[in-house]
């Protein structure tokens, strides 16, 4: 669901930042018996990370649990903004703007709780998995018809891509010939 004004919104992004439980991944948590915590990420995710990296804007990640797995998906993605065990996502959202000059309103936050919704009203544009809590789904400018950890971060960033006029550069590899 794409709310009226979300592609300009989008238009301007230079930053996305996001959750990881319930939108990188579809919030299940395993341990496995020494305790270990293993996540699921879903490939495509992956990708379109990738080429909205190719097209200039960084990615980050801001989430109120500690995982070393994060860490290691972040490193293979060449994530480089990681807020891992934040209780105040508003103010990670403030401290990592300060150090990049960007703006609140040039920025794009993916989440799907309670915990997100500041961040979600404090973006210039915010987006949700499917199964975000109905409560989110209403607050944000786009919706993903996919589901948190099954390819709902791929729709976003291409979403994004296609609204910056991004699109066609970052793809053209792929589509020879046009």
């Amino acid at each position: 669901m794409v709310r009226q004004g979300a592609a300009d919104r989008a238009a301007g992004v230079r930053l996305f930042l996001m959750d990881v439980d319930g939108v990188l991944t579809d919030g299940g948590i395993i341990h496995d018996a020494a305790g270990v915590e293993t996540k699921r990420f879903h490939v495509r995710d992956g990708h379109g990370i990738k080429m909205l990296q190719r097209a200039g804007v960084p990615v980050g990640i801001i989430t109120g649990r500690t995982s070393e797995v994060v860490a290691i998906r972040a490193r293979e993605l060449g994530i480089d903004i990681v807020r891992q065990g934040v209780y105040d996502k508003l103010a990670a959202l403030r401290e990592i703007l300060a150090g990049t000059g960007i703006l609140p309103a040039e920025t794009a936050y993916a989440g799907d709780d309670i915990v997100d919704l500041p961040l979600l009203r404090a973006v210039g544009f915010s987006a949700a998995p499917s199964d975000a809590e109905p409560y989110v789904l209403d607050a944000v400018h786009y919706v993903s018809s996919r589901a948190g950890g099954k390819g709902a971060v791929r729709e976003i960033t291409e979403f994004l891509l296609r609204a910056r006029g991004s699109w066609d550069a970052v793809t053209a590899k792929y589509f020879p010939g046009g």
